[in-house]
């Protein structure tokens, strides 16, 4: 299987037949003048560079698990080093929209660079991808439009902070989108929220800590069918505390009960929790309580 290590913003124009780039660290590339040919159908494409895309329909083309194949309206997001695997041939004309690629230079040692990883839904599956209503795509449009003028024109010593600029102001559109998408589904949130405090009892219940360890947020998530970022983002936006703390508050309450319940040392509880080491038990225990296990023993 060929395996495509796409370097440079130059290297993607390349293979896909389009024109040079007009800046070496950003591009928006028509999805209309997208070229996929036989030969490369099956091919692993792997960037490094970020991707922004909306498009209206199917591309043919895999990303991680799952498919691009989605109707209007919806925005996909992708970071450095992801691997793309087109799944059919494409003509130019098939498909409608665009996808912003931007290299991470572009936006090293900038205000965007340091809060980067803020914007977790470049981590996102494509399951999870970005609904927007047609204001909210006019709004993004509108955005887009702004960094394609900035690098097309002259560079002078403003382009680079210019079109960065903007392209925090976009990506801080889409998490405002993205909040709102989380509480028009409010309904299903609350579905996976209740669904996760039952799996978290159930994953005690069953004594998997005995074998496993404690649960991890992943767990959950891939129970819920999310990736492990759209399901943490979900979970804090709506009950305001991330999935490990909702975990620890489990751990921290059989704790108590089996404190003030049993005899069993400080350790013996600790290792019946999950834990492989007692002072990682006692540090979370009176990180959370303001005591030590012995201090909330003897106190109750």
């Amino acid at each position: 299987m060929t395996t495509y290590n796409i370097k440079s913003i130059s290297d993607l124009h390349y293979m896909f037949g389009i024109p040079k780039p007009k800046h070496p660290l950003i591009s928006l590339l028509d999805a209309s003048e997208i070229f996929i040919s036989e030969e490369n159908v099956g091919a692993k494409v792997i960037c490094d560079f970020y991707m922004i895309s909306l498009k209206d329909k199917s591309c043919g083309v895999e990303y991680g698990r799952h498919s691009f194949d989605f109707k209007e309206g919806l925005m996909v997001f992708s970071s450095p080093g992801q691997v793309y695997t087109p799944t059919k041939p494409v003509q130019k004309g098939d498909i409608q929209g665009w996808m912003l690629y931007f290299h991470k230079d572009l936006i090293r040692n900038t205000h965007l660079g340091e809060i980067m990883s803020e914007f977790s839904f470049f981590n996102y599956d494509i399951v999870e991808a970005l609904h927007l209503s047609e204001s909210e795509e006019n709004i993004i449009q509108t955005a887009v439009n702004n960094i394609v003028s900035e690098y097309s024109q002259s560079d002078d010593n403003h382009s680079q902070r210019v079109i960065v600029s903007n392209l925090e102001l976009l990506l801080t559109y889409c998490s405002r989108f993205y909040e709102r998408q989380f509480k028009t589904r409010s309904v299903q949130c609350k579905g996976v929220i209740s669904q996760f405090e039952k799996e978290i009892k159930k994953y005690f219940e069953a004594e998997r800590h005995l074998e496993s360890g404690l649960p991890s947020v992943e767990h959950f998530a891939t129970i819920a069918h999310l990736s492990q970022h759209y399901f943490s983002d979900l979970i804090k936006k709506e009950t305001g505390r991330k999935p490990k703390e909702h975990i620890n508050h489990f751990i921290i309450e059989e704790a108590k009960n089996m404190l003030v319940g049993t005899e069993q040392s400080v350790s013996e509880i600790a290792y019946d929790l999950g834990f492989k080491y007692p002072h990682y038990f006692t540090r979370l225990f009176k990180s959370k309580t303001g005591q030590t296990p012995v201090e909330y023993r003897n106190i109750s």
